[in-house]
């Protein structure tokens, strides 16, 4: 929860936020870390020699001037967006509360829109529900907040901090599982704990959690102001990863020494990655490398590393404007940057969502869409980095039919018209860096379809089923389709979704 009831001031004096809020934000603004390296305490994350340090060129500045998104009637609060580019649309859940969604506390609604700069509404338009709300009884009883999503082999995993009240050190991480991004089921939690390394004025615990899914690991950034290796006030961000979603089992902790095999992830927490509250994580494959957004005196900054958190590759960039509470960075649905359309091995846009009022109920609203571009890149110099910057696109192959990038492999389509519903973009010209990749599966026209009851329709390639979505695009292939059971379905070797 990026905007709890527990806000620590700049003296270290805890002040409460009054009752329409919780006990979940570690700081006010004025304890983030000032200026794009931070400064505010916490142990560096590299024992590595000094990184290289790029600058980066940026260009296109932005913002949304007004409001993009805000809860319905009574809602006096709207921070900690998750934001996902999916489908051709823009979906966000974030931190409000709604008088009727009981329990009393905060909830995380959700909202779409055709652009970054909203309107955001329920699907189908109407004001945004309340997706998820406190469980009573359990860690979560009063509050859930701070939203990270990401989807991965077609399920949605919600990582948020929830509360069963304003105790001292009573936030913890949660995750629920979903099939839409709109109702969900929870595991049973909390997943992540605070480690009590130290105990510290700063009484929130573990929450802001940032999800990211990448080469077959999730990594997990999160608050812990009991970590040793947080800064005076708290402020820490802290890594785990592992295989598993719920991090029951293989968990490895990002330590001094890079990523070490941990018993649980209560393990002592030493090493952090910047000296922020409510910060986001992506990985920008143009970059190779990932950028962690977290406010700063002049806006969001964009603080990047390479993939073992061991250097900088380069220097911070910073998203000026107004702001009030954490930002969500614009992602594809596994936590990736989104790619350029026109230019995407040139340019990386970087768009957040971030509150910039406090407002009525002493709590952080008003959530606007800033962002900007990097260029002067080579986001395509090799085909491990090309493989995943053109994760959805299309382009000709060499043999005059198309290609498709998806999950890191090439899929050869016969049919333009199918190649083009299955992907996000489409280019008109190779990108040579894929020439010397092998083709991972043939979607030849006929190729054999099934369909199994709530599981969609799939392609049978070299025998392993490519779920594909959406289900007219077996037609447009001119595949015949066969009914199978659920059972027969999950027999098959599994291989990566087609389309969105």
């Amino acid at each position: 929860m990026r905007g709890f009831r527990h806000r620590l001031a700049a003296a270290l004096l805890t002040v409460a936020l009054g009752a329409a809020a919780a006990a979940c934000s570690p700081g006010t603004a004025q304890t983030q870390a000032e200026g794009p390296a931070g400064g505010l305490g916490g142990t560096p994350a590299s024992r590595e020699p000094a990184p290289s340090n790029v600058a980066l060129s940026t260009a296109a500045d932005r913002d949304s001037s007004g409001v993009v998104a805000a809860g319905g009637a009574g809602a006096p609060y709207n921070y900690g967006p998750t934001v996902m580019i999916e489908g051709g649309k823009v979906r966000m859940w974030w931190c409000s509360q709604y008088p009727f969604a009981l329990p009393p506390g905060d909830d995380i609604l959700y909202g779409e829109s055709a652009s970054l700069d909203g309107p955001f509404t329920g699907p189908g338009g109407g004001a945004p529900p309340a997706v998820l709300s406190g469980d009573p009884g359990h860690f979560d009883g009063a509050h859930t907040c701070d939203p990270s999503v990401i989807r991965v082999d077609g399920i949605y995993y919600l990582y948020y901090t929830g509360a069963a009240g304003d105790h001292a050190l009573g936030n913890a991480i949660g995750l629920a599982t979903s099939t839409d991004g709109l109702t969900w089921t929870r595991v049973p939690g909390p997943i992540v704990s605070p480690s009590h390394d130290v105990h510290r004025d700063n009484l929130y615990g573990v929450g802001q959690p940032a999800a990211v899914y990448l080469d077959g690991w999730f990594y997990l950034m999160f608050t812990d102001t009991t970590g040793s290796g947080a800064g005076w006030n708290g402020a820490g961000q802290f890594i785990l990863r592992a295989k598993d979603p719920t991090f029951a089992v293989g968990v490895e902790s990002l330590t001094g020494k890079g990523f070490t095999a941990v018993a649980s992830t209560t393990a002592p927490r030493t090493t952090s990655v910047v000296d922020a509250f409510s910060a986001d994580l992506e990985w920008v494959d143009a970059l190779g490398a990932f950028a962690i957004a977290h406010e700063t005196q002049g806006g969001t900054t964009l603080t990047f590393w390479n993939r073992d958190f061991t250097a900088h590759p380069y220097q911070a960039v910073t998203i000026p404007g107004p702001w009030q509470e954490g930002p969500g960075l614009v992602r594809r649905p596994d936590g990736h940057a989104p790619a350029e359309t026109a230019d995407p091995c040139g340019r990386v846009p970087f768009d957040v969502m971030r509150a910039t009022r406090v407002g009525e109920a002493n709590a952080p609203t008003d959530l606007r869409h800033f962002g900007l571009d990097v260029t002067g890149i080579q986001g395509c110099a090799d085909a491990r980095r090309t493989l995943g910057v053109l994760d959805g696109f299309a382009m000709p192959s060499p043999v005059r039919t198309m290609d498709l990038v998806v999950d890191g492999k090439v899929v050869r389509i016969d049919r333009r018209s199918v190649a083009e519903q299955l992907a996000t973009h489409v280019l008109d010209q190779r990108i040579a860096a894929l020439d010397g990749v092998p083709v991972a599966a043939h979607l030849g026209s006929g190729a054999p379809a099934v369909q199994a009851p709530g599981l969609g329709l799939g392609f049978l390639l070299d025998g392993k089923l490519w779920p594909a979505h959406p289900n007219s695009v077996a037609s447009l292939n001119g595949s015949a389709v066969e009914p199978v059971s659920a059972a027969r379905w999950h027999s098959y070797p599994q291989a990566a979704t087609l389309g969105n």
